[in-house]
């Protein structure tokens, strides 16, 4: 796991927002990658971390699917993902201008 894998929201500053918690149309900056799960976790962290979730990136919450809830649709660099809620519970970022 990469250093930034093993932030905790104390260590980030962010206190508890994360990507799940971002309204459609909003672009923020990761702060690193967390998860309250444990070892449950783990590996969505790592492969959160493979795909390029990392700490200094720019994302954008594109869209949410019915219902404002899961798929949460968010950007990464030139790339889109779908995410579930858990998965994007997991994005730590600075909160919103």
């Amino acid at each position: 796991m990469t250093p930034a894998a093993s932030r905790t929201h104390a260590e980030t500053g962010t206190g508890n927002l994360s990507v799940a918690d971002l309204a459609p149309h909003r672009t923020t900056t990761i702060t690193g990658l967390s998860s309250q799960g444990g070892e449950a976790f783990s590996g969505v962290l790592q492969r959160l971390s493979e795909l390029g979730f990392m700490a200094g990136e720019t994302i954008s919450v594109l869209q949410r699917g019915p219902g404002g809830r899961e798929p949460i649709a968010v950007q990464v660099g030139d790339t889109v993902f779908a995410l579930r809620r858990y998965e994007a519970s997991c994005i730590q970022v600075k909160a919103p201008a």
